[in-house]
């Protein structure tokens, strides 16, 4: 469970050159109070920043810097996790960026983001993204989680279970696989080779044991025939790589057309939520003529279709999505097609390499046979050194044999460990055992705020949420104070699982200004009721403008005002 204990920054937007701090543990429920523009929301940017190098609103890091003074922005936080403490600095202006653990610098070698990642994976345990819907909640500039799209909303959970490990292991094995299909590949050619080596050398000895006298004449019309099956063999391998170049010139759009199967994809799941990414879509389309990735030039006809397909997705969502998956089918097909052609290309390497041992069998086969025609007792001292090399290459091509089922078995296990660590295999067992789990505390939670519907999220992180009378309605259908409850009931699940998986588990949670705008005095009082019934552990912090309604329902109370120009905390 992380801790945090205290924030200061100074020379941070309306803040001056001198240190405010905010003590994040000083007791179970604070309130913080203040005029328009006193700077009680640039506390939540000063925590965001000190934390993810970002502000929680959307401001450029640049204007961070206070206008008058333009110089020397500092912000840092202390916090614990588990027996350890940590204290995180950051500076613009200059700009500088450490990690203190228990008194000491961590090594700061790597890269800002290598950095960055090692606080937030290896420290925190908790993305960005995590961190907007299980500690601070924000009426400005926040996404619920009810309107992210399917992507964010599996990585949310994703963070808050701890099963993030399953998708580095994934791209990992990634890896291992295609390297474990070389060796294999490898090893066939290898296997291959050797192949043709112990027939050349069964050939031969077979060839001088036949006819010892005519040897010299044999040898001769042996060599005649071996050359121009040389020459065969070379005019194969020329009209084999014509194919294989033949078959590469007409996958030569494998590699852009892959990418456009992932990017639609990656389309079908936000088309919903995400119109605006069509109209500008429709515009890049209409005003360039070039691909963004390949630089190439666009063909009218693709232009064409792609804008007419924005159009007819902009009129009506249902009629374009169904558009799109009729196309993600029509590129798969495609990129089947090109799949098995890619088999074609490999069977005809292969075959190449096939003609090309055996044409490196030949030579040799030969040289030997020029070496030894000028002897009649050649044969008979050859036989017994062919013998011996032929012994060799039989060893040879055993031990290769069993390497190369060594790999396939590990191929196996790569495969099973592959499908394991896909979005439907480990990571679903666990989220569907969490499921249930999570929709019990969201009813539950909405249930005392007094807004009585049944909420469930699916598998897939998609919801239903129905009446009483079990009419179906839409997270968009609700009033803006009924989807803030909805928001905060997922908000206390959230925290309520981190606490159980001990994995984005924290002391803090914040409001930023939820009673100044979607909640009633009804839905005030019975939040304030959640608050008291959440664990001793828990510091709550509220900002609100609400001064005279809350004063005397808050143990701590923190006033922000501005001083000569400058937000100060009194």
């Amino acid at each position: 469970m992380i801790i945090f204990e205290k924030l200061r920054f100074k020379n941070f937007l309306s803040y001056g050159n001198t240190w405010a701090e905010v003590n994040l543990n000083q007791g179970q429920d604070t309130l913080i109070i203040g005029e328009n523009g006193a700077g009680k929301s640039t506390f939540l940017d000063a925590l965001s920043y000190a934390l993810y190098m970002k502000p929680f609103r959307k401001i450029n890091n640049p204007q961070l810097v206070n206008s008058i003074n333009k110089k020397k922005l500092a912000v840092e936080i202390e916090f614990k996790v588990g027996s350890n403490s940590y204290k995180v600095c950051r500076g613009h202006a200059p700009r500088y960026f450490e990690v203190w653990q228990n008194g000491e610098m961590l090594n700061q070698d790597s890269h800002t983001k290598d950095y960055q990642k090692i606080l937030e994976q290896n420290i925190l345990k908790m993305n960005y993204k995590s961190f907007t819907q299980i500690v601070v909640l924000g009426s400005r500039n926040f996404v619920p989680f009810m309107q992210l799209s399917t992507a964010d909303r599996r990585s949310v959970i994703e963070d808050l279970l701890d099963i993030q490990i399953f998708s580095t292991m994934g791209s990992l094995l990634k890896d291992r696989v295609s390297l474990n299909k070389n060796d294999i590949l490898n090893l066939d050619y290898q296997m291959n080779l050797i192949e043709e080596k112990i027939k050349v050398q069964e050939d031969y000895v077979q060839q001088m044991k036949e006819d010892k006298s005519a040897e010299k004449e044999k040898v001769d019309k042996v060599i005649h025939d071996k050359e121009q099956e040389i020459n065969l063999l070379d005019n194969a391998c020329t009209e084999l790589s014509a194919q294989v170049e033949e078959l590469f010139t007409s996958i030569k759009d494998f590699d852009s057309l892959s990418t456009k199967s992932q990017k639609y994809i990656t389309l079908e799941t936000q088309i919903t939520n995400k119109i605006n990414t069509l109209v500008q879509k429709q515009k890049f389309f209409t005003d360039n003529n070039n691909c963004p990735t390949c630089e190439q030039e666009l063909e009218d006809d693709f232009k064409e279709k792609t804008i007419s397909t924005t159009i007819e997705s902009l009129t009506e969502t249902k009629s374009g999505l169904a558009s799109l998956e009729s196309e993600i089918q029509r590129v798969g097909e495609i990129l089947r097609g090109y799949r098995d052609v890619q088999a074609d290309i490999t069977d005809l390497q292969s075959a190449i390499q096939s003609k090309a041992n055996k044409r490196a069998g030949i030579q040799d086969f030969i040289k030997t046979l020029k070496e030894h025609s000028d002897s009649d007792s050649s044969s008979e001292r050859e036989v017994p050194e062919n013998a011996g090399r032929i012994e060799e290459y039989t060893k040879e091509l055993d031990q290769t044999k069993h390497t190369r089922v060594d790999l396939r078995e590990k191929q196996v296990v790569l495969n099973t460990a592959t499908t394991l660590l896909r979005d439907t295999g480990i990571k679903a067992r666990i989220i569907k055992q969490y499921v249930p789990v999570m929709n019990k505390l969201i009813n539950k939670y909405l249930a005392a705020m007094e807004f009585f519907v049944d909420f469930h999220l699916d598998e897939d992180f998609k919801e239903t949420i129905r009446s009483r009378h079990r009419d179906e309605f839409s997270y968009a259908s609700f009033s803006e104070g009924e989807k803030m409850r909805i928001d905060l009931a997922l908000l206390f699940t959230w925290r309520a699982i981190a606490k159980l998986k001990n994995s984005a588990s924290t002391n803090l949670l914040i409001m930023d200004e939820i009673f100044d705008s979607s909640l009633d005095s009804s839905g005030t009082d019975e939040f304030l009721k959640i608050i008291k019934e959440l664990t001793s552990d828990t510091n709550i912090i509220i900002i609100s403008h609400k001064t005279d309604q809350l004063l005397d329902k808050f143990t701590n109370v923190i006033r922000f005002e501005k001083h000569k120009n400058f937000s100060r905390i009194v």
